[in-house]
């Protein structure tokens, strides 16, 4: 059967209703296409005119008329045929034949020109191609559907300018200060001059291209040089040092850089800015570097990374995987050199990201070896490093929250316990021991506990008249530990407290289900009958003294009262966490109680006279 073949039918204004809501992010991206256009004018006239040496020159300015814009170039024209082959078809970028004689060139999917009715009412451009000087074309059209070409009178000036005549909400991109701020972002790196007016807006050269004439820096002019430039694009904070992006598998060159900025677990103020063949593509392509990083700013050049079609975006392509380990490797080898070389700027480093170099140092052998004897570990008597921490003997670790049975117990002992909820500390100190043979004492945990408190025996008898005149819900542990003067403490469960959080109702709107589902099977094996456990300590004089004497004369009103007194400090030692207090008396009863037996034992001695 006979098929009859037809051809698509492109609906032009729904395209650039497409272009204009959704390709580009924003209208800027306009006239940033049509600077693209412009410089690869120039470089196509140096391809093709091998006798050509003047310098190219890439020009924005405002008209005299309101709401006038102007970009204008001195490269190759187009003739009358191209303007028709390559300007008025969508698609059909000259750029893409000439790409295997050169990488300069930045064009790639010919949607460029049909930006510009995005932002404009009115194109036209006026044109002269090198290779018929003698005729000027001009192309003028006010929707992009149709068009006209016309010759003109012709000044034998090689080149082009295209002038837009920006719709009403899109003409302030025809002021001075905007020209000057859309060039300075967007043409930093084009090797070609580029101005606004006739000041030259990229004339400072990237630190990481040779210097002109090869003349040798010294370190520090270099610095500073470097400094200035990632100055340049750092919006947040002022760079500490820069770092130079050195590729071994990819085309990737650039700099990084410190920000100054201090950061916390929760801080990412990674920006890294992406210029593809001169032109910036992507000033927020952070995931190119690692999580970690949150206080890294950069920027790189490649050849290679594969923009998206809006140009905004970067393909997640081999290239791009290539890029992200390049990226890594200078930074961690940055970073060392830096340690090496700049002692005072290493220390103000680890000040400012003291937290999230120990993060960074998980992900990296390298790093962590340069950060194990550097990095300070938070702890109940402030930031130590871990030479300081190991002059007490055993690393004590809490696992819970600063004010919990943890730091009372240390502040016991007068040793310093790690805060081992902040971020990445935990992990740090557990691959530390693993390296370095460490002791770790994790509190809270079960292991850690046991650790910490020798169960011992004590009569079922002893063990019940304990429990009725000291607990409070929790479960009774004669034991001995250290220091003897600490008669009892409570410990929570914190597997049981785990599992409470993530099984409450509040936990479904905080946690994806999948995920949630998967942490309740982990908890579902968990026994959370035990909510705390009291550890009484049979090494304590006060709680040897009563036992004796509970067993030679029973429970006097002496003994009754000092059981009421440890018990009133049990509560004290929990007003810290108030949901661990107990409901039917509380802290304010405690209080009380110890209130009510000072006056018994001062009015004693009285009565006995």
């Amino acid at each position: 059967m006979f098929k009859e073949r037809h051809a698509t039918n492109v609906d032009l204004g729904g395209l650039l209703s497409v272009l204009g809501k959704h390709l580009y992010s924003t209208p800027l991206v306009a006239i940033r296409e049509l600077i693209q256009n412009a410089h690869d004018s120039i470089t196509r006239r140096r391809i093709e005119c091998a006798d050509w040496r003047e310098a190219g020159c890439l020009r924005l300015d405002s008209g005299r008329e309101i709401g006038v814009l102007r970009i204008t170039d001195n490269g190759s024209g187009l003739s009358e045929q191209e303007i028709h082959a390559f300007l008025a078809t969508i698609g059909a970028g000259y750029t893409r034949i000439l790409r295997a004689q050169s990488d300069a060139l930045i064009g790639m999917f010919g949607l460029g020109f049909l930006s510009a009715f995005v932002v404009a009412e009115q194109v036209t451009v006026t044109t002269t191609s090198y290779q018929d000087p003698g005729k000027t074309w001009r192309y003028q059209s006010q929707n992009g559907e149709s068009y006209t070409v016309e010759a003109v009178a012709n000044d034998g000036v090689v080149g082009t300018c295209v002038e837009l005549k920006l719709r009403e909400e899109f003409r302030y991109l025809a002021s001075a200060k905007t020209i000057e701020r859309l060039l300075g972002h967007y043409c930093a790196l084009l090797p070609e001059p580029v101005y606004c007016g006739e000041v030259r807006i990229n004339e400072i050269a990237p630190p990481w291209r040779p210097v002109e004439g090869n003349v040798v820096e010294h370190p520090v002019q270099q610095r500073k040089r470097n400094l200035a430039f990632a100055t340049r694009f750092e919006q947040q904070f002022e760079p500490i040092c820069t770092i130079p992006v050195k590729s071994s598998d990819s085309d990737v060159r650039g700099m990084l850089w410190v920000q100054d900025g201090g950061t916390y677990s929760s801080s990412d103020n990674r920006n890294l800015h992406v210029f593809v063949r001169g032109m910036l593509l992507d000033d927020d392509a952070r995931d190119l570097l690692p999580r970690w990083a949150g206080f890294i700013g950069g920027v790189i050049e490649s050849q290679e990374l594969t923009p998206t079609a809006s140009r905004e975006d970067l393909q997640r392509d081999a290239h791009y995987g290539r890029a992200q380990a390049d990226l890594l490797d200078s930074l961690v080898k940055g970073l060392a050199d830096i340690a090496a070389s700049q002692p005072a700027v290493w220390r103000r480093i680890l000040s400012r990201h003291n937290e999230a170099l120990m993060a960074a140092a998980l992900c990296s052998d390298e790093l962590f070896a340069l950060l194990i004897d550097a990095v300070r570990i938070p702890t109940s008597r402030g930031d130590l490093q871990l030479s300081e921490l190991q002059g007490h003997g055993p690393i004590h670790v809490s696992l819970g929250d600063s004010g919990g049975f943890e730091d009372m117990v240390c502040r016991a002992m007068q040793i310093p316990v790690v805060k081992g909820n902040r971020y990445a500390v935990h992990s740090f100190l557990r691959r530390w021991t693993q390296l370095r043979g460490g002791k770790l004492i994790e509190i809270g945990t079960e292991k850690g506990n046991r650790q910490l408190f020798s169960e011992a025996e004590l009569p079922a008898e002893q063990a019940e008249w304990l429990k009725q005149r000291l607990c409070d819900g929790e479960l009774l542990v004669p034991a001995r530990f250290m220091p003897a003067h600490l008669p009892l403490v409570v410990v929570p469960d914190r597997d049981a407290e785990l599992k409470e959080r993530l099984e409450s109702d509040e936990s479904d709107q905080r946690i994806a289900q999948s995920a949630l589902l998967l942490v309740r099977q982990f908890t579902s094996k968990i026994n959370a009958d035990v909510k705390a456990r009291l550890y009484v300590n049979l090494d304590n004089p006060a709680i040897a003294c009563l036992l004796n004497a509970y067993r030679g004369q029973g429970e006097t009103d002496g003994i009754r009262h000092a059981m009421t007194l440890l018990r009133s400090m049990k509560i004290v030692m929990l007003a810290g966490d108030s949901s661990k207090l107990p409901a039917a008396q509380g802290l304010t009863g405690a209080l009380r109680d110890i209130g009510t037996l000072v006056e018994v034992l001062v009015q004693r001695p009285a009565t006995a006279n």
